[in-house]
């Protein structure tokens, strides 16, 4: 959704004259950043927020078990649309309501989730955005092995009462063994196990860390990249925020722009579309991100061959 429709009145076909359009903002994080380019791109698409719509936020802030009554809240406050950031958010809110429209501004496996029949007709209230996280794992083993090419154990950090981050870990897990490396899984639950799963990487010679991106593990973020410079293991992460907070490097689509394009969704759907019939994108473009203090931290070099094809490199 990269060229905005003719813009007619906003929520013409949906909403009384006068009366505030109610959007419902859905996220199991709390990934403030996106969520502004979401609101930017409403306005830029005519909703000015008090005159013609008004935002309901629940951010979960990395607390999975909370879901179910932020998206009830949501359903509650009869919005007219939910818009869901991440796989497990768009679960709940459809659990909540079969009937409200629901936009993905991020999220993956949305037909094994059961949130649409096809991803090119939906077929349900759910319609959206699709970031394949799991599928972008063999190529970040690629990257990470060019980076790390003499190092053949490979680890992956993961938030392990997120559901969607369990298909993650098993394509990687097969990229691994079809590459002939040693696999190791450090599935956590809080931020106070960060330091032992650290530790016991250290214990067990991990070379080199693949870290799946998720709600709860982004509200860590800062933490995770503080350790795995201390550690000195290469980590590579599922979004450019992780290597703006000290992480090594991402290869990953534009999380804000994924979310601007969602602001595409919401206005076709509040004037008359049908998200059944919506087809479900995915993201065409992706960027390599690098972190050169990081590398320097952690005692490696980048090869100038990743450096010239990088979309951005923090110096």
């Amino acid at each position: 959704m990269s060229v905005p429709v003719a813009l007619l009145a906003p929520g013409s076909l949906a909403q009384p004259a006068g009366k505030l359009i109610r959007i419902g903002m859905l996220d199991a994080g709390e990934r403030r950043e996106w969520w502004n380019a979401f609101r930017d791109q409403m306005r830029e698409l005519g909703y000015i927020e008090g005159r013609n719509v008004t935002y309901e936020q629940r951010f979960a802030k990395g607390n999975l078990e909370g879901l179910p009554a932020l998206a009830k809240e949501l359903v509650a406050k009869d919005v007219a649309i939910i818009v869901a950031g991440g796989a497990s958010a768009a679960v709940e809110a459809k659990r909540a309501s079969g009937k409200i429209p629901i936009v993905m501004a991020s999220g993956t496996d949305q037909v094994s989730l059961g949130l649409a029949s096809t991803l090119a007709r939906p077929g349900g209230n759910v319609t959206g955005l699709a970031s394949i996280n799991s599928e972008l794992m063999v190529k970040r083993l690629e990257l990470l092995r060019e980076l790390v090419a003499k190092r053949t154990r490979i680890g992956v950090l993961w938030h392990a009462e997120n559901t969607p981050s369990m298909a993650s870990v098993r394509d990687l897990e097969g990229a691994t063994a079809r590459s002939g490396l040693a696999f190791q899984s450090f599935g956590i639950r809080s931020e106070q196990e960060l330091p032992e799963a650290f530790a016991a990487m250290t214990r067990d010679q991990v070379d080199a860390l693949i870290v799946v991106n998720g709600p709860y593990i982004y509200v860590v973020r800062h933490k995770i990249a503080e350790l795995a410079q201390k550690s000195r293991i290469p980590a590579m992460y599922g979004a450019a925020e992780y290597v703006e907070a000290g992480g090594l490097v991402s290869y990953a689509p534009s999380y804000p722009e994924m979310y601007r394009s969602a602001a595409f969704y919401v206005d076709k759907i509040l004037k008359g579309a049908n998200p059944a019939t919506m087809p479900i994108e995915q993201p065409t473009k992706f960027e390599l991100v690098l972190n050169v203090p990081a590398a320097r931290a952690i005692g490696i070099t980048i090869p100038q061959a990743m450096q010239a094809r990088a979309t951005r490199i923090v110096q």
